[in-house]
């Protein structure tokens, strides 16, 4: 039996790998649902979506040259669709691979 018609509903945090992945192409990829930290906070309350804070790690050669405002921009553009279906907030760090290299 195949898997015609059937429908996949991913969670956000895989929805915000997927999309980050793809167009970061990141040797590093962390992502972290906060959400439960953040459950009684006045602007998720009452809400049913219960996936809306993230914690985000992007190692990616795509951020070498740019500025931290320019890398955040980048990232905040690639989920433009989930900021506006329910994810209120997103922590982000965000590094080229010297970067990382050079803290150690």
């Amino acid at each position: 039996m195949g898997s015609r018609g059937a429908t996949v509903v991913l969670s956000r945090a895989n929805r915000i790998r997927t999309k980050l992945q793809s167009a970061l192409e990141a040797t590093v990829l962390e992502v972290d649902d906060v959400s439960h930290q953040h459950a009684g906070h006045a602007a998720v309350r009452g809400s049913s979506d219960k996936e809306t804070h993230f914690n985000v790690k992007i190692v990616s050669s795509k951020f070498e040259g740019q500025n931290l405002v320019k890398r955040h921009r980048l990232v905040y553009d690639l989920l433009a669709d989930e900021l506006q279906s329910g994810l209120h907030a997103l922590s982000i760090v965000a590094k080229t691979p010297n970067e990382t290299s050079s803290s150690k």
